[in-house]
């Protein structure tokens, strides 16, 4: 409603406020896949395991969406790939730990033996719960970690997951 004592100015300001975050949701959906699991191995997708049960409940369930999904993937995200680490699995785990903490996610399980850490992120502004699974495997005199990040609810996360995995692994490089 116009308040007809307020400088037009003024009201312009309010109604682009209103409308400017709907805009940009509306123009990020068409620029990115409509998909919601992102994963740094899209043939071997890192497995939930503590988090199954979560997972199985959520409208998006836990499977993985097979070829057409890592097509969609490998189209719109194509530097998503898996970290090579220096260090051992051992070390590779603490700091993948470090770093997920550090991301504020809620550590569900932390398995070195296995080298599986699970996550819980929530979005800021909608509070959408995304899952996170990384895994960590010897390779070579190394490590390497693939990570997985997939919504619970919404046939596209307009390209959340992917900017999560980006900044996990920004992060984890960054600390050698």
């Amino acid at each position: 409603m116009l308040n007809r004592s307020e400088p037009l100015w003024k009201a312009s300001a309010k109604l682009l406020a209103r409308v400017l975050p709907a805009w940009n949701l509306q123009r990020t959906a068409h620029q990115v896949p409509r998909i919601h699991d992102i994963t740094t191995d899209t043939e071997n997708p890192p497995q939930f395991v503590a988090l199954l049960a979560v997972r199985q409940k959520a409208p998006n369930g836990a499977a993985y969406g097979g070829a057409k999904i890592a097509q969609a993937q490998k189209a719109a995200y194509p530097d998503i790939t898996p970290a090579q680490l220096d260090t051992p699995p051992a070390q590779a785990f603490e700091r993948a730990l470090d770093v997920a903490r550090n991301m504020g996610w809620e550590i569900i399980a932390a398995d070195k033996a296995q080298g599986r850490i699970e996550a819980t992120a929530t979005t800021f502004w909608f509070r959408f719960r995304d899952d996170v699974v990384i895994r960590i495997v010897a390779a070579g005199n190394g490590s390497r970690l693939d990570v997985r990040s997939m919504s619970r609810v919404g046939r596209s996360d307009l390209g959340t997951n992917a900017r999560r995995i980006r900044a996990f692994l920004k992060q984890l490089q960054s600390r050698n």
